[in-house]
């Protein structure tokens, strides 16, 4: 029997899709729901399911920014043959977000054990959620706020790629809000960190899908909720993601810090008077 069935995997696969590029911890929302619901958030099958329905949300990106994905690897491919193009900013950014991956990679494949483990514990995505809220405030506040796409370089692509291991490792910090939060930091634009972490976005979460892919079909996660609940992300992430880039061209992060706190909370006293199972 499937570990999540067809009605499971729709709830989830909104979830995902909406929950993905905010900055609110899509692993926490999951597991959140996930817990909610009775599904063992530590099954091998449910984490392979979780993985595998994120590249719904990644196709949407990739289809939202399909213009610019194919002017940034037409620039790449022109670049490999052509040293002249190589001055290029989109042949660089290629590379960078391709380098960038590696650190995520790396102790994505060394920790397995650990985020699979101790750490997918809902009393570490509740602190995640509020330590991470924490963060972004001070990101908002701190951030210069006047460098934009263009202006970003190898250092901020490295230092944002890294930055997605806080939310490898500590389920609930949100890899979003860890990306944003650190382009922040080093004085991008609201917009700007925002591409920046989706582009950031696209080989980690792709690559974790297609890795976990062999573990969600073998370890009792059927085909068909993983094909509903990948479709159901991809629509919801779509929408998300418009509406997101419109949002926070005109407004603080102040609303998702306030949502993150709020949901920490209330996972605390669920755990607490033991209404929810870690």
């Amino acid at each position: 029997m499937s570990a999540i069935n067809v009605g499971q995997a729709v709830v989830l696969g909104a979830i995902e899709g909406v929950t993905e590029f905010l900055p609110v911890s899509s692993t926490g929302h999951l597991k959140i729901a996930e817990g909610l619901m009775g599904i063992p958030v530590d099954d091998d099958a449910v984490v392979g399911f979780s993985a595998v329905i994120q590249v719904g949300a990644i196709a949407a990106v990739l289809v939202y920014f399909f213009k610019d994905i194919v002017r940034i690897m037409t620039a790449w491919f022109r670049g490999l043959a052509d040293r002249e193009e190589r001055y290029h900013h989109d042949y660089k950014f290629a590379w960078w977000v391709i380098v960038a991956t590696i650190p995520i990679v790396a102790v994505g494949l060394a920790a397995k054990p650990l985020i699979k483990g101790p750490l997918a514990s809902l009393w570490v995505v509740a602190g995640s959620l509020i330590v991470g809220s924490g963060v972004m405030w001070a990101a908002d506040r701190m951030g210069r706020h006047k460098r934009g796409e263009d202006d970003t370089s190898f250092k901020d692509a490295m230092l944002v790629g890294s930055s997605q291991i806080l939310a490898l490792l500590f389920p609930g910090f949100s890899r979003s809000g860890a990306t944003m939060s650190t382009a922040l930091m080093l004085g991008l634009d609201r917009v700007a960190a925002t591409r920046l972490s989706f582009f950031l976005g696209i080989p980690a979460l792709t690559g974790a899908g297609i890795y976990e892919l062999k573990d969600a079909l073998g370890t009792g996660a059927g085909t068909a909720p993983l094909v509903v609940g990948t479709l159901v992300s991809f629509v919801v992430a779509y929408a998300s993601i418009a509406w997101l880039l419109k949002f926070v061209a005109k407004h603080s992060f102040n609303a998702f810090v306030i949502y993150r706190i709020a949901v920490g909370l209330l996972l605390f006293g669920l755990l607490g008077t033991g209404m929810l199972n870690s």
